[in-house]
């Protein structure tokens, strides 16, 4: 896909480079995504998949290309600016969830409506709503080491959407999971999404877990082919 090509995208890539020591993560990738799609990144282990997630997202700057997010590009913004575009327009899931081992459920599903300044108790009362949502309420008062891998994954997922986010990056969001755990992760995530109008950038090796997306972007050699094209997906 040409990232040039991608009218109405809300968020493009254009021409990524990034490498770490002599080592080449991406040589040109281009990527491109609508609101409200799903778009899975597959591609072996070590092909750049998550170096192209990470750019998206601001969290790594690349060495050479633009990314450009509703318009604006991510280079020209200050670290301050990528930092609240993060906690208040981007959603994040994890492999292994990254839940703050020493606040309950709720608190770490609460946490990035408190740091963009809502009040306790009106952050919990939407972290409520999102546990319920994502089928893990009985969990509210528990911290993450006392719950499974997929009720925390979904205590993940509940964080992730609770600031109501336009792109959500999820990275591996199955990869500690058995498959019936992954597949009700991927159902929750998918519907909740859908529902919220989020876009989802989604970084996965397995094609059970692609299978919920729109479309499929193919990373191999740090390059991104688009299997079925943009215009397809509209």
């Amino acid at each position: 896909m040409n990232a040039h090509d991608s009218g109405g995208a809300l968020l493009t890539a254009t021409g990524l480079h990034k490498t770490y020591g002599s080592t080449p993560a991406l040589s040109g990738a281009d990527f491109a995504i609508r609101p409200g799609e799903l778009v899975a990144v597959m591609g072996p282990s070590g092909s750049g998949k998550s170096t192209l997630l990470h750019c998206l997202a601001g969290i790594v700057a690349p060495d050479a290309g633009t990314v450009f997010y509703r318009g604006h590009e991510l280079s020209a913004m200050s670290d301050a600016e990528r930092s609240a575009l993060r906690r208040g327009e981007f959603g994040f899931v994890f492999q292994f969830g990254q839940l703050v081992p020493e606040l309950t459920c709720t608190e770490n599903v609460a946490l990035p409506l408190r740091l963009a300044g809502v009040g306790r108790k009106a952050a919990e009362v939407r972290a409520r709503e999102w546990l319920e949502r994502l089928e893990v309420d009985d969990v509210r008062h528990h911290r993450p080491g006392q719950v499974s891998g997929g009720q925390g994954q979904r205590v993940a997922i509940a964080r992730a959407l609770v600031g109501t986010p336009r792109v959500v990056f999820a990275d591996e969001p199955t990869g500690a999971l058995d498959s019936l755990n992954g597949e009700r992760v991927m159902e929750l995530l998918t519907q909740a999404a859908r529902e919220t109008r989020a876009a989802v950038v989604l970084v996965t090796h397995e094609s059970r877990v692609a299978a919920y997306s729109d479309r499929e972007v193919i990373v191999r050699d740090g390059q991104a082919r688009d299997v079925a094209g943009l215009a397809g997906a509209a």
